[in-house]
Parts: structure tokens; C-alpha cells; sequence
């Protein structure tokens, strides 16, 4: 599916030249940039800009030029990656992140980074969960064991391991100190298998996959997960169709749009995924698109992954799909948030605590006519093409679907 020829260049896709002049010429450069010192991450602040100077623990991938669905791996795996724990499911995402021999998931100086599994489209929410239920089996086998050689390790020690807030880049850092400290002492007791201390440190648990998978085939799963109430991180990457095998339709699709078995325009209203986990009441769940609203998308996957329980990140894709240049991906996903095409909103169950609603609306006013984006993306024009009135009508059709979808929103948002 990876475009052959580049029409305005036309460089092909792979162009053969040799390349012995290349790495001479960019062996010393690339020699520096990887000595580079990294960052001090107890010290930076935790904006947009700041958060940049974060290691990526996911680099240089195959996906597509331009593919609107690598950017938040990079940021998940900037933000958690050297605790992160992924269960990601068949699709794109398996492909680019799993394209063996090699993989774009790596390690930092400390040797710490992602743990990655890939996992069919119909069981990977179960796969993601069975990790999680892995993990704090092996942690409550560390507790046991730390509390039975309490008495016998420096005063205080285990109470601070057992105590440790871990809500923080200085916490796990101090958690990751002690647990070396509780190595050493441990060996001196003749202990043996001491990386069962190692799940004393907070673990981050991310369960990834594509609309077809979260959508459609694995639904059930992931459905079964939201409910389970288990400290598990969804992160759904939404392209509206099923990119990796060609660009069929899937319940993510939306109205207008043309895609395999459904060429003359979807006429069914998009799934809304969101607002059926929303209405759980103890998910934390997030629509975000970082061309839109950086900030925002910055903010959901820290609230994300510190909410003590599941949490559904449904991060908008552009894709090649969808049919325009993906040099202009990110102002295609400005046209959505503005359009009231894709909003954006954050649902923390947290916030009734002090009294507040839930949901907070982070998209900002309509400011487009969501025909302006259609008018720019082949997949809705293919429509068109065909059939001129039936395309206006499913225009319109779509205006109305989002006119009753930022109305109910704006309703729950007001109830605490």
C-alpha cells in the first residue's frame, strides 16, 4: 500500500545507489548525535516543548511518510517507555513495530526500555490484560518476599520500598535506587532470583492497536477489559479504516467516506467509542489529535496513565487512506477539531470528587463547515465523483450526526 513513485519528485519509494559513500560521509555525524548527554528527567517541566527533550525509547520505523499514528507512540514512549509494557494488536502498528529482523523500540543508556509483544486483532485487549494480572502477581510475590527479609535489611528500607510514591519521574527514580540498595543487601543474605525485586518498580501497562481492532474485531475484548476496572492503558489509533489491509471499511469509518465495501459513501454514522466507555463512569477516557491541540494530547496520556484503573486514549490518524498529501496531516487534523468532526474532550472520573463534571470539552468553537474538510480528502470526493446529489446528501447527513454528537457532549459536560 506504501506509494511506488513520489508524483512531484518522482523518487520511487526504494531507489538503489551505493551505500558505502553514505555511512562514511554520515558516520561521524551520526557518531555525535548518539553521544549526545541525555536530559535530567526529574528536571523538566512537563510541557509540550520541555517534554521533547525526552529520550524516544521508538525510532525510525517503517511506516509510511507522514503516518499520523507513530507520533504517539514516540510520545507514549518518551513520557513511560522505560517502565512501558505494550500489547499491541495485529494491524499497522504490529507491521512498523514489529517488522523483524529489526524493530524501532530501543533501550536507553541504562538499558531500560519498552517490553513488546504483538497479539492477534481478536484477543489482544485479553493479551494486555493477562500482563497486567502478570505483573501484580509478581509484584505481590516481591512484597512477600521483601517483607519475610525485612528484619534482617537496613533500618527502614523495606517500609520505604513498600511506601514509595512512584507518581513521578523523581519517585521511580528513588524507587529504582532502593531496589539496587535491596539487591545488594539481599545477595549478602545468600538470596537468590533478585529481579523479583525489579517489579517493586511501577510498571506501565499499554495495550495499542488500529480502529479495526479496537472498533470492530477485537470490540468485545477491549469491552471486556474498560469493565474488568483493571490499572491498564488503551491507546486506539484511529486512521477510520482498516489501513494494513488494503482500506476497508470499519465501524470507525465515517459517514461520506469511501472505502472497500462501502465505495458509494458510508451512509452509517461512525462508531462513538469513547462515549460507550464513558458510560462505565470509571474509565478515564480521552479524544485527543496533536495537530489540533498539542497541549491536549500531551495532557491525556499523562492523566492517562497515572488514573488508577482503565483508561482509552482514541488518538486521531491521518493515513494515506484518506487520500491528500501527509505533508499536510496535521492542518487536515486542525480542519477536524474545527469542524466538529473529531472533538476533543477528556473524561476523568476523578474530577466528580471535587464536584466537577467529569468531562471537559477541549475542542475549540466550531469554526468550519465540515464540508471544507471533506472538499480536501479523496475518500469523501470518490463520492462525489460518483454521485453528486447522494454525496450532498450524506454531507448533510454528517453535519447532523455532529451537531447531535457536540450537543450531547456539552450536556454531560455540565453534569457533575
Amino acid at each position: 500500500m506504501c506509494p511506488a513513485v513520489d508524483k512531484k519528485t518522482q523518487h520511487r519509494a526504494i531507489e538503489m545507489a551505493p551505500q558505502a559513500p553514505l555511512r562514511e560521509a554520515e558516520h561521524v555525524n551520526y557518531q555525535f548525535f548518539l553521544e549526545l548527554p541525555e536530559v535530567d528527567r526529574t528536571k523538566i517541566k512537563g510541557d509540550v516543548k520541555s517534554v521533547q527533550f525526552f529520550e524516544p525509547l521508538f525510532e525510525y520505523s517503517g511506516a509510511c511518510a507522514g503516518c499520523g499514528e507513530t507520533p504517539y507512540i514516540k510520545l507514549m514512549t518518551q513520557l513511560f517507555g522505560d517502565r512501558a509494557v505494550i500489547a499491541n494488536a495485529t494491524g499497522c502498528s504490529s507491521i512498523y513495530g514489529g517488522n523483524l529482523p529489526t524493530t524501532p523500540y530501543t533501550t536507553n543508556r541504562d538499558g531500560r526500555g519498552p517490553a513488546w509483544a504483538n497479539s492477534l486483532f481478536e484477543d489482544n485487549a485479553e493479551f494486555g490484560l493477562g500482563i497486567r494480572l502478570s505483573l501484580d502477581q509478581h509484584e505481590r510475590r516481591a512484597q512477600a518476599r521483601l517483607q519475610a527479609i525485612a528484619p534482617q535489611l537496613p533500618a527502614g528500607l523495606a517500609d520505604a520500598i513498600l511506601r514509595a510514591d512512584q507518581s513521578s519521574e523523581a519517585g521511580i527514580k528513588a524507587q529504582r535506587e532502593r531496589i539496587e540498595t535491596l539487591k545488594r543487601s539481599a545477595l549478602a543474605l545468600a538470596e537468590r532470583d533478585l529481579d523479583i525485586f525489579d517489579y517493586l518498580v511501577k510498571k506501565s501497562v499499554w495495550i495499542v492497536g488500529g480502529d479495526g481492532w479496537a472498533y470492530d474485531i477485537g470490540y468485545g475484548g477491549l469491552d471486556h477489559v474498560l469493565a474488568s476496572g483493571a490499572n491498564v492503558n488503551i491507546l486506539v489509533l484511529d486512521t477510520e479504516v482498516y489501513s494494513n489491509t488494503g482500506g476497508q471499511s470499519s465501524k470507525a469509518t465515517p459517514t461520506g467516506a469511501s472505502a472497500k465495501f462501502a465505495a458509494a459513501g458510508k451512509a452509517a454514522g461512525k462508531k462513538d467509542l469513547g462515549l460507550m466507555a464513558m458510560s462505565y463512569g470509571n474509565v478515564y477516557v480521552a479524544q485527543i489529535a496533536f495537530g489540533a491541540k498539542d497541549a491536549q494530547t500531551l495532557k491525556a496520556f499523562v492523566e492517562a496513565e497515572s488514573y488508577p484503573g482503565p483508561s482509552l486514549i482514541i488518538a486521531y490518524g491521518h493515513c494515506i487512506a484518506h487520500g491528500y498529501d501527509m505533508a499536510l496531516g496535521l492542518e487536515h487534523q486542525r480542519l477536524a477539531a474545527e469542524s466538529g468532526y473529531w472533538p476533543l474532550y477528556r473524561f476523568d472520573p476523578r474530577r466528580e470528587a471535587a464536584n466537577q463534571p467529569a468531562l471537559q470539552i477541549d475542542s475549540p468553537a466550531m469554526k468550519v463547515d465540515v464540508a471544507e474538510m471533506m472538499k480536501l480528502e479523496s475518500r469523501f470526493q470518490a463520492v462525489a465523483q460518483q454521485d453528486q446529489p447522494h454525496y450532498e446528501e450524506l454531507v448533510d447527513r454528517a453535519r447532523h450526526q455532529i451537531s447531535k454528537r457536540l450537543a450531547l457532549y456539552k450536556e454531560l459536560a455540565g453534569v457533575k
